[in-house]
């Protein structure tokens, strides 16, 4: 791919990266998640080290935990077969394969480890892996064959807002993405989409109309889970764009209001990604309670009443 100015100006302004062993996943968690028949999941994320995405995107962290030039072949088969072996039983319904990057892009996941990683896959009933909506083809189809589970692919739309797509340097329109999620639907495979809440450029005072919005494009093209991810800054670029005007960090409030709308698309599950959910926190009388009443809506789907909170009034 090309570089452009664009991604050079992001790359210039990160940080240094943190160094990071191929041969060892960054970390792994086990957490429920629900699903759209309404059964709770156990599942098993993998965050795993490799190469680096080549899109260069505005808001994106995940570069911190890629490495420079391509992943070494038997490199991820290394690092999952470790994370399960250290995994106490039973056996997860769910694996999920993060790898910072795209799964479906050989520089990143080497063509010849697909076979053993779908081995290593075989135990769990789900596969979940990531990718960006441009590589996906034949061969996400191929590796869906390979597993004995369903496969899913989490793709990362974003927003729909028109202005906040064409700056945030992702290079994804909407037919492309409704190609990829057509694609993918014709072979029986899952669709996971992650939405952004304050996505930059989006205004203030409409980032949660276009969070939902763009919640709402995904569930009609056949979404399974949308995840809902507050935006972060922290690499230099994001920071650039809000001293300009142009990115107003996300809050808690937004968060609960979006996912309070969100859960009206269902069969889709619509989740609030809380990872550094604290970080959005500005009242320490009622924060901890209104995170926790959004884990419970990622699980049950279910409206609660918001917290009521004399201190701050819910803000």
């Amino acid at each position: 791919m090309i570089e452009t100015t664009a991604d050079q100006r992001i790359r210039k302004l990160r940080a240094p990266k943190p160094a990071a062993d191929p041969w060892r996943a960054h970390g792994s968690l086990l957490e429920e998640e629900r699903r759209p028949d309404g059964q709770v999941e156990r599942a098993l994320t993998v965050f795993l080290v490799g190469a680096e995405c080549p899109y260069t995107c505005s808001f994106c962290d995940l570069w911190r935990w890629t490495i420079d030039g391509p992943t070494p072949p038997g490199a991820l088969v290394a690092q999952l077969r470790d994370v399960i072996d250290a995994t106490a039983p039973p056996t997860p319904d769910r694996v999920k394969l993060y790898n910072a990057s795209n799964f479906f892009d050989s520089r990143a996941v080497p063509v010849e480890d697909l076979p053993a990683i779908a081995t290593l896959a075989a135990p769990f009933g789900g596969v979940t892996v990531e990718s960006h909506a441009r590589m996906i083809g034949p061969r996400t189809l191929e590796f869906a064959r390979m597993l004995s589970g369903t496969l899913e692919v989490a793709v990362g739309l974003e927003t729909i807002h028109p202005t906040a797509m064409q700056h945030i340097n992702k290079r994804l329109s909407l037919t492309r993405f409704d190609s990829a999620s057509g694609y993918v639907a014709d072979h029986g495979i899952a669709l996971r989409v992650f939405v952004l809440l304050n996505a930059p450029y989006v205004p203030a005072d409409e980032a949660v109309e276009w969070t939902v919005r763009s919640v709402e494009y995904a569930a009609r093209r056949g979404a399974s889970v949308v995840a809902i991810i507050p935006v972060r800054g922290g690499n230099g670029e994001m920071e650039r764009i809000k001293a300009l005007g142009h990115f107003t960090p996300p809050t808690l409030s937004g968060l609960e209001d979006a996912v309070d709308r969100c859960l009206a698309f269902a069969p889709t599950v619509v989740t609030a990604d809380l990872w550094d959910a604290d970080k959005l926190a500005t009242c320490p009388e009622c924060s901890s309670a209104r995170i926790a009443r959004l884990a419970r809506l990622n699980l049950t789907g279910k409206l609660e009443p918001r917290i009521a909170c004399s201190a701050c009034g819910g803000r």
